[in-house]
């Protein structure tokens, strides 16, 4: 037997074939575009989604076509909180509102107006990245859209009922909206009926490791799969690279620089630190929650200094690399805020900041800005789940980012823990989403199942440049707090 995890990302959806101990068989991806119509907007296309998995797919079966044959078991991961809305007819009503859409921030101050103990049921505060705030923009602003609204899905349940024909969620990516109570892991009417929706709007609940629905008979015909093949709850893209990594239970961490940059602590209950925009969600293995610092430019925030300064990111970081410590110490400050913020600012307004430049200053010097400035922000994120009572010994580290060892380094040595990479990081979540469809499939043990990949290497805090960081971390948050009503005030020019 096989099994198919699928990761539906921002820029690409990338797809792992797994045997029956976890082992990749075959890989295969495809790309994906984000549309920017306007300042703090971003968009993608549901059809485009499924039109890049189904690309992927048939790369898959040609790669490995026994294996596929052999499918038993799906699993889907995906980008969290995008609104991606059906009418009555099943038809897309618009563009996917995606994760870092920065348009409803006003809708946040209303929303928690509206429901005044929000944070108490939903364990986060309102960001205008969640989905809930969306649908309240679109209230005030795309009438006819709301109106029409029949069913409302995140990403990866959209490829979900492509697959299935059944609307169904699951606790993790559900926990995304605003819309669940997060310790019951139930739908909030409170919540829902804030936003003018009720359950009929909404998908069914299950468990990220039960069964969601069977794949489709027309399409397991078509990819010639030898027989019934049944479709996991799945889980939003951290909790599934979770559950690729091996980070199931209380104390078990990763740190992931992709797109966005995560901090995930997994725990034993629910334990929110709303006030300091800490994300407290569902985990997608029964009985589990976690914890979660985002930063929205993580990763990003080095594609951005690529495209601008024309230079590969592989030549910047190796310029940075370069870098003696008394060059290290003279570089710019970056605030990494292309995106605004989450952890711990919850700040729609903050904007991207190179502090401190000179006609000494070159690539090198801002390459190496932009890498710890998006580890500085890590560490304000691990202050925030200390502050919540989170203490880790150490982390995984994952995502595109855990590719260069001297990022890893550094993130390590500004958090002061260690980080270990393992192997298969890159492709953690849509491994995660395999061992999901593994265990819808088989009802194994999750421990059994769910185990850490070998050790590849360690990063450890360089005591040595522990002081330097640590003072240019101190003039980091001085410059945001100087900066904060100034952000405020752009914005509204």
């Amino acid at each position: 037997m096989s099994y198919l995890g699928i990761d539906l990302g921002t820029s690409e959806v990338k797809l792992v074939l797994t045997d029956d101990d976890s082992r990749v068989i075959a890989t295969s991806s495809a790309r994906l575009r984000v549309d920017n119509p306007h300042p703090l907007w971003s968009e993608q296309a549901p059809q485009a989604w499924w039109n890049a998995t189904l690309d992927a797919i048939a790369a898959l079966r040609a790669e490995a076509p026994q294996a596929f044959q052999a499918l038993r078991g799906i699993g889907i991961s995906g980008q969290m909180h995008g609104a991606t809305l059906l009418d009555r007819n099943r038809n897309v009503l618009r563009p996917a509102i995606l994760w870092n859409d920065m348009r409803a921030h006003a809708e946040c101050v209303e929303l928690e107006a509206l429901v005044p103990d929000a944070p108490a049921i939903t364990g986060n505060r309102a960001m205008p990245g969640f989905t809930a705030p969306k649908l309240l923009w679109l209230s005030k602003y795309e009438p006819a859209v709301y109106r029409a609204i029949d069913k409302v899905l995140l990403p990866k349940d959209y490829l979900g009922w492509k697959l299935t024909g059944e609307f169904v969620s699951e606790m993790s990516d559900a926990a995304g909206t605003l819309w669940l109570d997060v310790a019951r892991r139930d739908w909030s009417d409170r919540m829902l009926a804030a936003t003018g929706l009720d359950r009929s709007h909404m998908p069914s609940l299950v468990e990220g490791s039960d069964v969601a629905g069977q794949l489709r008979e027309e399409l397991r015909r078509e990819w010639g799969i030898n027989g019934p093949v049944v479709v996991a709850g799945g889980a939003g893209d951290n909790a599934a690279s979770a559950v690729g990594i091996g980070v199931i239970q209380a104390g078990d961490a990763f740190l992931s620089l992709g797109s966005s940059g995560v901090l995930f602590a997994a725990t034993a209950r629910h334990a929110p630190n709303p006030q300091q925009g800490v994300h407290a969600f569902c985990h997608c293995l029964p009985g589990q929650w976690h914890q979660m610092s985002v930063i929205l430019s993580a990763a990003a925030s080095l594609h951005w200094l690529s495209g601008v300064t024309a230079r590969p990111v592989a030549e910047l970081v190796a310029g940075a690399e370069r870098l003696t410590a008394t060059q290290q110490a003279q570089a710019p400050l970056f605030l990494p805020y292309l995106n605004g913020e989450r952890t711990p600012h919850n700040d729609a307004t903050a904007k991207g900041v190179l502090f401190g430049m000179t006609p000494a200053h070159e690539t090198a010097h801002l390459a190496y800005a932009v890498m710890e400035g998006v580890a500085f922000a890590m560490a304000d994120g691990y202050a925030a789940l200390q502050a919540a009572g989170t203490t880790l010994e150490s982390a995984a580290f994952v995502g595109g980012g855990s590719r260069s060892a001297f990022w890893g380094e550094l993130c390590a040595t500004a958090l002061g823990m260690p980080l270990r990479r393992h192997a298969g990081a890159e492709v953690g979540a849509a491994l995660g989403a395999a061992r999901l469809g593994r265990l819808a499939r088989t009802g194994e043990d999750v421990a059994s199942v769910c185990v850490p990949p070998e050790v590849l290497e360690w990063y450890r805090p360089d005591a040595a440049r522990q002081a330097q960081l640590q003072r240019r971390l101190a003039q980091y948050r001085r410059l945001y707090r100087s900066l904060a009503d100034e952000f405020i005030a752009f914005s509204q020019s």
